[in-house]
C-alpha cells in the first residue's frame, strides 16, 4: 500500500484496526489508541528517521515542523518547544503525564523528564517538577490526539505531505581537530571576530559549514567550554521559546515585561483569585487587559509568554496551597519556616503601611509587599514561604475591604446611590449621565451640602434647597429636572441628617410615584368596600354539632376556593396601585 493511503487509513483507524495492523507488523499494541497511532506512523510511515532523544536534536527546524504534521499535532513554536513537543507524543500519555500527578513521581523520574526535554538538571524535586509543569502547561492540547480534520478528512488535499529522509554529510575530522584547537587556544573564551574567522577558514579548507549537520556540530563543540565554565542557575520558570529570533520591536516588548514579571504576577494572583485557567475566554480577556498597564500583549510571542507565566502561577498557588498544611520536607524549608514566624509581626505592620500607601490599587500593595519580604531575607521560591507570604496579603485585603463596607461614610454614600439610581432605567441619557457624574463626585457634594447646612439656620428649607440646586446647575450638573431634583435634595437631607443638623423627620420626601385620578380613586375605594364586606364572616345557623362538623367538611373546598379569588382580586388591586 502506498504510504499516503496508508497514512490516511491510520488517521481514521480505530482503535481495534489499530491493534490489527500492529500485530500483523509485529509492533507492540500496548498504550493508548494515540499513542498506538503514534507508533504505527513512526514506525510504518517514517521508519527512517531517528526518533530518539539524541536523533531529535539533529533534525532540523523546518524538518521537525513537516514530522509533527504528519503525526497531527501543532506545528508552531521555536526548535526547542517542537522537539519537546515530538517527544512528548513519541513517548508519554497525555492521560497520565499531566501536572496534577507530577508529585507521584520520583525524583529519578522528574530527573529523566527534565533530561528528555532538554532542561536544567540542577535543583531539588521541587525545582524539577517546576520545570516540567512549565513545559507541560505551555504544551497543553499541543500533543497526544491528532487533529480533528486529519481523522475525518473532507478531501485528500488536507493530507500532509510525507517528509523524506536525506542522509547527510558526516563531518570530517579535520573540522572536529581544527574546532578543538581553536577551544585549547582560546580558553579563556574568544570574541565574534575570532570565532567568524574559524568559519571562513573551514570554508577555504572546503568544508560546507552552511550544511546543518557540520553547522550544529562546529556550534556544539565551540559552545562545549562556556558550557563547562558557566554556573548552572535553576531557573523557576522554564522558557520554551527563547532561541526563536524575533524582530527587535518584539524583543523590546519580551524585554519589558521580563523586567515587569512581579508585576505580572500580582495582576495574575488577582485573576486566580476569581477565575481560572481553565476558562480559556476570561483568561483569554484578562490577558488582552493587561494593554492598559502598558504590556504589549496584541503581540502573539508576548500574549504567549504571559499566558505561560500565568499558568506556571496557577501550578505554584496550587502547590503553596498543599505546602500551607504539610511538613516541611527540608531542613532549608523548616529553618524558612521558623524565620518567617519570626518576621511575621513584623510583616504585618508594614503590610497596613501598603495597604494605606495603595488604598486603590491592590496589585501594587502586593508588590510592594513582596519586596518587603525579600528584603527581610525570605526565599519566596519556596512554596510553604510564598503561599503564606501572600495568605497573609489577602487575609489583610480582605480585613480592609470588610471594614470599609462598615464605614459610616460609606454607609451613608451607599445610601445616597440607591436613592439617586432609584427609577433610573426610566430617565433619559442626560439624567443617567448627570447621576454618573454625581457619583463620582459625591465627596464634593458632601462638602457643598455641609457648607450650605452650617452658614443656614436650622433645617433645610425652600432658599436652602434652591441654593444647593442653582449650585450644582453653575457647575454644569443638569439637576433641576422632575426626576432628579427631588432626589438630589433627598440625598443633601440624608447628609444633615448624618451630620446632626437635621431630624429624620425634615429630610425631604420623595413622591411615591402613583398618580390616580379622582374617579379612579372613587372606583378603588368602591372595591376596598367591597372586598372588606367579602371577608365578613357569614352567621351559622344554629343546629346540631353533628351537621356543623358535616357542612364544615363537605365546604372545605368550596372555602379554600373563595379566599384564593379574594387573595387574587387584592393582587390586582395592588397592581393596578402600582401602575
Amino acid at each position: 500500500m502506498d504510504k499516503s493511503a496508508l497514512l490516511a487509513t491510520l488517521y481514521q483507524a480505530r482503535f481495534d484496526d489499530l491493534k490489527t495492523t500492529a500485530g500483523e507488523h509485529n509492533l507492540p499494541k500496548s498504550g493508548s489508541v494515540e499513542m498506538l497511532r503514534a507508533r504505527l506512523i513512526r514506525n510504518l510511515i517514517l521508519s527512517d528517521w531517528d526518533f530518539s532523544t539524541d536523533g531529535l536534536k539533529t533534525i532540523s527546524n523546518a524538518d521537525l515542523g513537516e514530522l509533527l504534521g504528519i503525526f497531527g499535532i501543532k506545528k508552531s513554536g521555536s526548535i526547542k518547544a517542537r522537539r519537546q513537543r515530538l517527544h512528548l507524543h513519541l513517548h508519554h500519555d497525555p492521560k497520565q503525564l499531566t501536572t496534577d500527578k507530577l508529585d507521584e513521581k520520583t525524583k529519578e523520574e522528574i530527573h529523566a523528564l527534565c533530561k528528555d526535554l532538554e532542561l536544567p538538571l540542577s535543583g531539588n524535586k521541587q525545582t524539577l517538577l517546576v520545570r516540567v509543569a512549565g513545559v507541560l502547561a505551555s504544551q497543553e492540547n499541543a500533543w497526544g490526539k491528532v487533529k480533528k480534520s486529519l481523522r475525518r478528512p473532507r478531501n485528500a488535499a488536507n493530507l500532509p505531505a510525507i517528509p523524506r529522509w536525506e542522509e547527510e554529510t558526516v563531518e570530517s575530522p579535520e573540522v572536529e581537530e581544527t574546532v578543538s584547537h581553536f577551544v585549547e587556544d582560546h580558553d579563556e573564551g574568544w570574541t565574534f571576530e575570532e570565532e567568524t574567522n574559524l568559519r571562513e577558514e573551514l570554508a577555504q579548507m572546503g568544508h560546507e559549514i552552511s550544511q546543518a549537520t557540520i553547522a550544529s556540530s562546529v556550534d556544539e563543540e565551540l559552545r562545549v567550554q562556556q558550557t563547562k565554565d558557566e554556573r548552572s542557575i535553576p531557573p523557576m520558570i522554564q522558557e520554551t521559546g527563547s532561541q526563536e529570533t524575533y524582530s527587535l520591536e518584539i524583543e523590546a516588548a519580551l524585554l519589558e515585561m521580563r523586567e515587569r514579571m512581579a508585576e505580572v504576577h500580582a495582576l495574575a494572583r488577582d485573576f486566580l483569585m476569581v477565575s481560572s485557567t481553565t476558562n480559556e475566554d476570561d483568561m483569554r480577556a484578562f490577558i488582552d487587559s493587561m494593554r492598559h498597564h502598558g504590556f504589549s500583549t496584541d503581540l502573539p510571542p508576548v500574549h504567549q509568554a504571559i499566558h505561560q507565566a500565568i499558568m506556571e502561577l496557577d501550578y505554584q498557588i496550587q502547590q503553596e496551597s498543599t505546602a500551607a498544611v504539610a511538613m516541611p520536607q527540608s531542613w532549608s524549608e523548616r529553618e524558612a519556616l521558623r524565620f518567617f514566624e519570626q518576621v511575621r509581626s513584623t510583616l504585618r505592620d508594614r503590610l497596613e503601611n501598603m495597604l494605606a500607601l495603595n488604598p486603590n490599587d491592590p496589585v501594587k500593595a502586593r508588590m510592594a509587599f513582596e519586596g518587603e519580604a525579600r528584603e527581610l531575607g525570605l526565599d519566596l521560591r519556596i512554596p510553604s514561604i510564598s503561599g503564606r507570604v501572600h495568605a497573609l496579603f489577602d487575609l489583610h485585603l480582605e480585613i480592609a475591604e470588610t471594614q470599609a463596607l462598615h464605614d459610616p461614610t460609606v454607609q451613608r454614600r451607599e445610601r445616597m446611590m440607591r436613592i439617586l439610581h432609584r427609577g433610573a432605567i426610566h430617565m433619559n441619557e442626560r439624567e443617567r449621565m448627570t447621576i454618573e457624574r454625581l457619583e463620582r463626585n459625591i465627596g464634593s457634594f458632601e462638602e457643598l451640602v455641609q457648607t450650605i447646612l452650617e452658614s443656614g439656620e436650622d433645617g433645610f428649607d425652600e432658599a436652602q434647597q434652591a441654593l444647593v440646586i442653582r449650585f450644582l446647575e453653575s457647575k454644569g450638573y443638569d439637576v433641576n429636572t422632575a426626576d432628579l431634583r427631588p432626589r438630589v435634595l433627598a440625598c443633601a437631607g440624608i447628609l444633615g441628617a448624618e451630620l446632626g443638623f437635621l431630624s429624620p423627620s425634615e429630610i425631604p420626601r420623595i413622591a411615591p410615584g402613583v398618580l390616580v385620578s379622582e374617579t379612579e380613586v372613587d372606583a378603588i375605594v368602591i372595591e376596598l368596600k367591597a372586598l372588606a364586606s367579602s371577608f365578613k364572616t357569614e352567621e351559622i345557623e344554629e343546629g346540631d354539632l353533628d351537621e356543623e362538623i358535616a357542612e364544615s367538611v363537605a365546604d372545605a373546598a368550596h372555602n379554600i376556593n373563595r379566599v384564593k379569588s379574594k387573595i387574587d382580586r387584592v393582587d390586582d388591586l395592588l397592581n393596578r396601585l402600582r401602575g
